[in-house]
Order: structure tokens, then C-alpha cells, then sequence
């Protein structure tokens, strides 16, 4: 099911299962999911690149940290425990490679997309302290994420998600409230 969240809404997470960020730079997916998972959980892209090249945006090391992602998501999910990927996640191959490890490891996979309007999150990412993401790399996301969102052959559900929480305001990253159902289907 994909639901769009109307402010104050509590959601269902499977436990264990793969949450799979998805948004553009600058749109909170590192604040959310410090605000809803234990930091143990979260496999952070940005994290691995830090700790290959000491610079969590030098996109020069970035197949050296997603490999490294992808191994410790599969040794994560193989292990039965829930792990929250932390990537921009707007392209379907990157989302494709996730799924295929939830996939064998019999997990289910949800999709949390923060969709908020172009112009929230190029303030947010200008607003940045420390990083900035270049506009125009910010707004290849927004748009990889509109066509995603439009794609004729159902989006993100029609990948492999078991779930699609779509927020679409600020304020919902505010309201929503995630909760752990062991052994239940996503909501």
C-alpha cells in the first residue's frame, strides 16, 4: 500500500525489515532517521564515504562506500535485523540492489520517500552547516524522484516495496510517529 501521511500519523514498520530512504539531497533523511531509529540501525552513505576518505562528500570514493554498504546491509539483513538505509536512493538501480539483498534475505522492504517541494529542499540544503550538495545535483534528484513518483508502471510498488510512506510536507516529517510491529506486515 502507499499511503501520504496527513499530518499526524503513526505507521506500522515491519521489524525486522530493510526501511529504505528515499529523497533528494538536503531533504531530511539523515535528521529522520536519527529521530526514529537507533543510529546501530542506520547504514549511512555519506557515513562510509567518511570513513573511506575522511570526507563524508567526496564522491570520488563513493563505489568503494556503497560496496561497503551493500556488505554489511546483506551480513544486516541476513542476520534478521532491521536496517534503515541512509542515500539519496532517487535512482532505480540503487533502489533495485537494495531490494535484491532484502529479497534473499526473505525481508520485507519499505519505502519512506521524503517528496517535499523543490524549493523546501534547496532552501534546507542552503541552510546546511558544514556540506552543501551543488543545486544542480539537488534538483537531478528532485526530478529523478518526480519520475519515479509519475512512472506509468507503479513507482516504487511496483519495485518490490512492500510499503511507500510518501511525505509530502514538512510538517509531516514532524508528526509522523513509526512504530515496530514484530513479525506484521507493513501498513
Amino acid at each position: 500500500m502507499t499511503r501520504s501521511i496527513e499530518r499526524v500519523a503513526i505507521v506500522a514498520v515491519p521489524d525486522p525489515c530493510l526501511v529504505v530512504l528515499v529523497g533528494a539531497a538536503g531533504a531530511g533523511k539523515t535528521t529522520f532517521a536519527a529521530r526514529h531509529f537507533d543510529a546501530s540501525e542506520i547504514l549511512s552513505s555519506d557515513g562510509f564515504r567518511a570513513q573511506i576518505s575522511g570526507d563524508e562528500a567526496d564522491q570520488r570514493v563513493s563505489g568503494a562506500a556503497f560496496a561497503r554498504l551493500h556488505r554489511e546491509l546483506t551480513h544486516r539483513l541476513g542476520s534478521r535485523l532491521l536496517t534503515v538505509v541512509d542515500a539519496t536512493n532517487t535512482k532505480r538501480a540503487a533502489r533495485a540492489a537494495l531490494l535484491a539483498r532484502a529479497r534473499a534475505a526473505g525481508m520485507p522492504a519499505v519505502a519512506i520517500v521524503l517528496d517535499l517541494p523543490a524549493a523546501v529542499v534547496l532552501a534546507r540544503n542552503a541552510a546546511r552547516t558544514g556540506r552543501q550538495v551543488d543545486e544542480a545535483v539537488v534538483r537531478r534528484h528532485v526530478q529523478q524522484l518526480r519520475a519515479t513518483l509519475e512512472a506509468a508502471d507503479g513507482g516504487l510498488r511496483a519495485e518490490g516495496f512492500s510499503a511507500v510512506v510518501l511525505l509530502r510536507d514538512p510538517r509531516d516529517l514532524e508528526a509522523i510517529s513509526l512504530v515496530r510491529e514484530v513479525g506484521a506486515q507493513p501498513t
